[in-house]
Parts: C-alpha cells; structure tokens; sequence
C-alpha cells in the first residue's frame, strides 16, 4: 500500500489542481472547470507516480505521450503543467485570451501537447496511432489517454478499441472520467462503469473499475495497466462533477461555465496551494531502432504514349520511396488491391498497416503515427474520407503532417456509380488549414508527386484515378507543389483551358480539335490545386481573358474555384465545366459524356465562350 504522506500528498495536489482549474476559468471568464474537476485525482496520480516524461526535452523519444481526448478539461491539464513547473501562474491565468498558448482546448501550441483536441472521440483513435509508433521503433513509451465518458457514445472509439485490442497494444492505457454528466444531462449509462466494461471487455481489453477519487485505487490501476501485457488497459474511474465544490458537484446545468461564486470555492477546496510535482524523467532510451535501411530513391518509370493509372504509379512509387525511406510508412483501409498499397505492402510488411474498413481509426492512426516524425501515407478510395473529414480537419489545427490519397475520384470511374465517386473531395481537402492538394493526370507526374508529399509539412492529398490514361510527360521530370505545366499555347489563343488528371486529356484533345477549326487555345495542367500557380493562372487571364476550367468534380469548391479565387481581381471571364447532375452506372466515357466534361462539351464551351 502506499504510505499516507504519499496518499495525502496526492489528496492535496488534486485539489490544488481543481483550485488553480476555477481559477483560470474564473480569469477567462469561460471554460470547464468541473470537467476538469471530476479528473483531478486521476491526473494528480499519473503526474506523481507513474508519467515519465522529460518536459525539458519534449522530443525525447522514450517520453510517455499524454492526450487529453476530453480536450474541454485543459484547465485541467494546464494546472498539471504550472505543477510541473513549466508554466507559471501569471501564464496560467493567461487561460483563453488573445495571444496566450492556453486555448480553450490544447493545442501543438505548447511544446507538451501532442495533437489538438476538443472533437470529441479522437484522443483514443490517435493514441492508438501513437502506440503502433511505439511498437515499430521498438521504444518503452506508454500513451495514456484520457477520455470522457461521453464521448465513448463516439463511433471513432469504438473503431480504436477494436483495434487497439485486435493489436495488443499493451502499451495504451485509457483512463475514463466517468463522471456520468454531459452538456445538457446525464450520460447514456451514467455511473455503470461495468457497461463499459462490458464493451472494452468484448474488443480484448483489460478492464479495471475504480473510484476516481481514491488515490490507492488509482495508484493500484495506473500499476497494473503498466505491468498488463499482450493487451490495452482501460481503467473505468467513476467520479462526480465538479468535485469538491457543493454549488457545482454532481450537479446539472454547471457544464462549460465558469463558477459562480470562485472565491467561495476556492475556500471550499482548502484554499491556493503551491506544491510542485516532480514528473519522473525517462530512463535514457536507445536511438529508435525501428526505422529502416535506405537506398537512393529509383521512381518507376513510364514511357510517353503509354496507358497507366495514376493509382498504379502511387503504389509502384510508394514502394519505391519505401526503400529510400525508412520513416516512410503505409496504411490502407481494406481496398489496398484497388488503392495500389499492396505494392508498398508486399515489400515492407513491417511498415504497412490494415485498418479495415474504419477511415475515422485510418486518418487517427496516421495522425499518431507522425507524432514520432514517421511519414504515413494513408489511403482508401477518395469518396469514404469524406467519413473522417472531422479527423482531417482536426489533423490541419495539430499541424500534423500526413499524406492522404483518394483513388477512385470522379465519374471517370465508371459502372460502380455515385456512391464510390469522389466528387467532394478536392472542395473537402482545398478547406483544410494548410493543405496541399495534388491531382496528377498521367503516371510519370503520379510518380513524382508521391515522392514530393514525403517532405510537405501539413495534410496533403494526392488525388488518383482508377482508368489507365496516356504518358504525356517523360519519366524523372519534377513537378513542384504549386506549380503547374502550360501543354499548348501560342501568341494567338483566343482562351485556356484548366484541367487536371482525366480532364487534361480531354482538354488536349479539345484543343487540338479546336486548332484545326482555326480555334487556337492554351492548356493549362494545374496539377497543384492548392496552392496554385497564381503566376500562369494570371498570365492566362490577362492575355487571352477567357478561362475555361474542366473538372471531375462537383462544381462548388474544387479546380474552378481555386482558378476563381486567383484570378477574380483580374476579371476574365470564366466557364466552369463540372459535374453537376447525379450520375448513374456508365461506362467512364460515358459518364464524361453526361458530365458534360468531355472533349465535346469543352470544345462547345469554347465556341459559345467566343
């Protein structure tokens, strides 16, 4: 047992913890303190007793991780940090104001915060990430995780409990702050810590049950989920709300609100405290010894004239970029025959992760997995990352680098119908803070963009198609992000066409048809969607003054209107050609056809244009 000093000093620093918690909401005017009130104990433990973290070398490669899933509690977690010393109490009370690193929920911000959180049900998903890492590189970090129990009525928990379980992941502990209030009232099951169980125990997890407000309880499980193998913990502490305040605990209608009476408050918790906690350091961990040998890079290479898919050249160069690079990873949601990934995943096993068919869990691992500084590439058809959208969002707030591929874009795909066509998803991706968006047109330029994502910071999207298209360019020519390629133009072009992937060819030919008409008109890849060549887009509108862009895509947010967004101060006039109807099965010239995204209906754009 532990000895009662102990015991009664981590009684005194969890209330420290809910004091200094009232006292940054109450200087914000905002935020959760009883949220972060229920979890005092459990945080006030872990800090003392079993974290290993050195908070002077954050990269520190045998540092436990902490994520906070239930991101609303960061008074919470920032009063930990002021224990730990690494925050004062000026900073502190800096909580929620313009220009502080202490948002309203954490965020990379602050050099010990791993991910942005606050979307509920991504803490866990992403910690699983973080523990795959920790299993490659073979490194003796844990990834603890604190959750609500809330969010555990999130579907994205359950994708991470079933893998995490599948997995073993021994080295993930979820803590649950059960503290059976939400937003508006109570909980699905309230205080019945066993229905958790219950499901955590189904998906192979070790389940420990506790009073979240007994520091032995806590101490006992902390242990236990460390000393736990071959299996994931989940420690299930019930708590009240707003613990230790009579105007707020255990009460409704007291969520996401400063309190109303702080000072009493504080007097009810035994007043300020200045206890400092002494977060145990890491034992010196060896170099990560899970990154791989690396070779010069070889891309596949495609002759001109040639049909190729543009998915096929990303899984022959992912492969080839694999054995180049050792922090190169994949991952795949159960389409990798269709993606391509199999190629990766047939030469590097070890580095190739199965996420079935869960892109929430898919896009979170990917995210943890960067944590570590890896490079995972994650990849399903373009049309079901619209389910992780909220990941890929949250992924843009972390600053997380990962790189996200959608085959099977657009109506080119043909007789599978709407439900597998992207046609969302540049406008999806385009909306992501600090996004790179790339959308080849034929395999050698496929190949030379998957090889240029490795070294972009941020979500980046490479966009791939499912048909074979011609070999326009010569294999180991380079195509920058952000830059774009001019395929026709003369002194005389009378418009310009803007296309990219299936659409270039469509426009060349457009153009070539239109040419013999003596029609001549310029040809724009815009291979970078975002960010764009600004430079040729203007150069375009001011000397022939009419665009026409052509996309297989819907009409709202993709290629049109990052032409739109570039050249609109210029005012050239602009047609977009998008797909705007619903379309059904058909083969893909077909569906180009109806799309009114052919060579035909651009050459007939062009006429009506001039």
């Amino acid at each position: 047992m532990m000895p009662e000093r102990d015991l009664q000093f981590l009684s005194e620093l969890a209330a420290q913890l809910r004091v200094d918690s009232v006292r940054a909401a109450d200087a914000a005017g905002s935020g959760h303190p009883t949220s972060s009130m229920s979890a005092a104990d459990l945080m006030a433990v872990l800090f003392a007793c079993h974290l290993r973290y050195d908070f002077d070398h954050p990269g520190n490669p045998a540092n436990d991780h902490l994520i906070f899933s239930k991101g609303h509690a960061s008074p919470l977690l920032y009063s930990l940090f002021k224990a730990a010393g690494v925050i004062d109490d000026e900073e502190l009370l800096s909580f929620r104001k313009h220009g502080s690193r202490l948002e309203g929920h954490p965020t990379p911000r602050l050099p010990w915060v791993d991910v942005a959180t606050g979307s509920l049900g991504q803490g866990l998903p992403i910690g699983v990430g973080v523990a795959m890492a920790g299993r490659l590189e073979r490194l003796p970090y844990r990834v603890w995780v604190l959750c609500g129990d809330s969010e555990l009525a999130e579907g994205s928990i359950w994708e991470a409990a079933e893998h995490a379980g599948c997995e073993g992941l021994a080295n993930l502990t979820a803590i649950v702050d059960v503290n059976r209030l939400g937003q508006r009232g109570p909980t699905r099951h309230g205080w019945d810590t066993g229905a958790y169980a219950r499901r955590f125990g189904a998906f192979g997890w070790h389940t420990i049950e506790i009073d979240g407000h007994d520091p032995g309880q806590i101490d006992y499980a902390l242990g236990d989920a460390c000393n736990t193998r071959r299996r994931p913990t989940v420690i299930l502490a019930k708590t009240r709300k707003g613990e230790g305040v009579v105007e707020v605990e255990n009460r409704e209608g007291a969520h996401g609100k400063a309190l109303k009476n702080p000072g009493k408050a504080v007097d009810e918790l035994g007043g300020r405290r200045d206890l400092r906690v002494e977060v145990h350091r890491p034992e010196e961990a060896p170099e990560p010894n899970g990154r791989f040998a690396s070779k010069p890079l070889e891309l596949p290479a495609y002759e001109v004239g040639e049909k190729a898919a543009t998915r096929t050249a990303y899984g022959q160069a992912l492969a080839a970029l694999g054995a180049a690079r050792g922090d190169v990873l994949a991952l795949d949601g159960e389409v990798a025959d269709s993606t391509r990934t199999e190629a990766f995943g047939k030469e590097f096993p070890e580095r190739f992760f199965e996420m079935y068919i869960a892109e929430q869990q898919l896009v979170a691992a990917a995210i943890g997995l960067q944590v570590r500084g890896l490079r995972p590439y994650a990849a399903t058809f373009a049309a079901f990352l619209t389910r992780a959208h909220d990941f890929i969002r949250m992924a843009g707030v972390s600053g997380a680098s990962i790189r996200l591929v959608g085959s099977h874009a657009g109506v080119e795909i043909g007789e599978d119908g709407p439900s597998q066509m992207g046609l969302e998803d540049l406008a999806m991706m385009r909306t992501v803070y600090g996004s790179t968006v790339l959308y080849p047109c034929d395999a050698n330029q496929a190949a030379a963009l998957t090889a240029e994502m490795a070294d972009v910071e941020g979500v980046s999207y490479l966009r791939t198609t499912r048909g074979n298209t011609p070999v326009i360019y010569q294999p180991g020519e380079r195509f920058p992000v952000g830059g774009s390629r001019v395929l026709r133009h003369s002194p005389g072009d009378r418009a310009t066409i803007v296309a990219a992937g299936v659409t270039v060819h469509e426009a060349l030919a457009a153009a070539d048809e239109l040419k013999a008409e003596g029609v001549p008109v310029g040809v724009i890849d815009l291979y970078s969607i975002k960010p764009v060549d600004s430079a040729v887009l203007v150069e375009a509108a001011t000397t022939t003054g009419n665009l026409i862009t052509v996309e297989d895509h819907r009409l709202e947010g993709g290629l049109g209107d990052a032409v739109m967004d570039a050249v609109s101060e210029l005012g050239p006039r602009v047609v977009k050609l998008a797909v705007t109807e619903l379309p059904g099965s058909a083969t893909p010239e077909e569906q180009l056809s109806d799309a009114r995204i052919d060579r035909q209906a651009i050459r007939q754009a062009v006429k009506r244009l001039l």
